[in-house]
């Protein structure tokens, strides 16, 4: 019984900065499985922003976001965070987090475990 709930969405006028969460139940990290965070406009298919697993090793992040937002794991807390700064009209979009992937963590079919999403709204 996996759930994923995300938290921390919301509306900042560009250049200011947002923390998402999501919050795993019934989910025991494994050290090779990754947590990601994904989003998705209207018509466009779900994208990687960034993933990594839970000691840091490997991490993925999406060109457009580096320098700018930051994936970080509460093992303790079953928490993955994302740190978002420098915010661009263009970040906004649902953001949905991700549990149990593998590979590059970088695809949307490499994800067993999905939140329902949280609303990032941008203005300029």
């Amino acid at each position: 019984q996996v759930q994923l709930v995300e938290s921390g969405g919301g509306a900042v006028q560009a250049g200011g900065s947002l923390r998402l969460s999501c919050a795993a139940s019934a989910y025991r990290y494994s050290w090779n499985r990754c947590m990601g965070w994904f989003r998705q406009a209207p018509g466009k298919e779900r994208e990687g922003v960034a993933a990594s697993t839970p000691d840091g090793t490997h991490t993925y992040y999406h060109d457009s976001v580096k320098g700018r937002f930051t994936i970080s794991q509460d093992n303790a807390k079953n928490t993955v965070y994302l740190q978002m700064n420098s915010l661009k009209p263009e970040d906004t979009d649902i953001y949905y987090c991700a549990a149990d992937g593998w590979g590059t963590c970088s695809s949307r079919y490499q994800y067993n475990y999905w939140g329902q999403g949280t609303q990032v709204t941008v203005s300029s």
